[in-house]
């Protein structure tokens, strides 16, 4: 990788990373269904008219609108909201890296590996730990809102497999006009027509920034960076920058919000960045080790 797109996925990393941190003094200023509806309005407008539709069917586009856009931002905005901490929110969503392995081999037939189902196991104890330690600057309400919010992630990434290769900054930007109607449906169900009014009344300049930042920097920033890798290297050389994100989210957290980590969740993390980490590349040494393993048997 060139040193200017090294220095990109690092942009990136660091976008997504601290996107944890805005998302929880977003939700200091604006209810979370109505900061999800905003958020994709303004990811979608003005950028549709500038923007290609993808030459995808528009069951598809809705299918990715309803999963990776509201479903995952509902659940994970509701899991902030009631208590689930930035840093390990950014660190329990990877968890959809286990649940599309699952996904796509329920609807796509694709076979799990070894490595695979070893990382899954490595991850799923530190998930248990973190779990465990509910109530401990963090609510198992929000912890099981997280796991949700991953399985919706999971399963927009099935979706985007479907569509096949596609423009993903229109793909995103074209998606992101489905869920604001949802959102605001959600928000007046919710939180009520008071609290809207009251929201979008009160907007002051801290709450307009953040929607700034999750609308252009996390959404459309973001995606635009992480295709154009995608487009010039192999996806085994870009997808393990994904593993920093969680660190940037912990630590960023840990020094803008004062969060700190109890020794189970501490011992979680380290799990499951493990677990993350033989997804990515366990496959590769479990390649080089059987034909040792075949050797020795011989």
């Amino acid at each position: 990788m060139s040193p200017k797109d090294l220095l990109l996925a690092l942009v990136v990393i660091v976008v997504w990373g601290l996107n944890f941190v805005v998302i929880m003094v977003g939700l200091h200023e604006v209810p979370p269904m109505l900061l999800g509806a905003l958020r994709f309005l303004l990811a979608a407008l003005p950028a549709v008219f500038f923007i290609k539709r993808p030459q995808v069917p528009l069951r598809w586009l809705l299918a990715y609108g309803l999963t990776i856009s509201l479903g995952q931002f509902a659940f994970l905005f509701s899991a902030m909201k009631v208590g689930m901490p930035a840093g390990l929110a950014s660190l329990v969503l990877q968890s959809q890296a286990f649940f599309t392995l699952f996904f796509a081999a329920l609807f796509l037939g694709e076979r799990l590996r070894a490595s695979n189902l070893f990382g899954l196991f490595i991850a799923a104890g530190g998930l248990l730990l973190i779990g465990a330690q509910s109530g401990q600057g963090m609510t198992l309400a929000g912890f099981v809102l997280t796991i949700c919010a991953a399985s919706m992630w999971a399963l927009g990434n099935i979706v985007t497999r479907k569509v096949g290769k596609v423009n993903l900054v229109g793909l995103v930007v074209w998606g992101s006009l489905v869920p604001p109607l949802p959102f605001l449906a959600l928000s007046w169900w919710l939180e009520g027509p008071v609290a809207i009014e009251v929201a979008l009344q009160e907007l002051g300049l801290d709450a307009l920034l953040v929607l700034v930042y999750l609308a252009f920097g996390a959404t459309i920033l973001g995606y635009s960076l992480w295709s154009r890798l995608l487009s010039r290297y192999p996806a085994s050389q870009v997808a393990p920058f994904s593993l920093l994100v969680p660190v940037v989210g912990l630590s960023s957290s840990a020094l803008l919000l004062d969060e700190r980590l109890g020794p189970l969740q501490m011992a979680g993390a380290v799990l499951v960045m493990l677990g993350l980490l033989v997804n990515i590349g366990g496959g590769r040494l479990f390649d080089r080790l059987r034909p040792a393993a075949v050797r020795q048997q011989s």
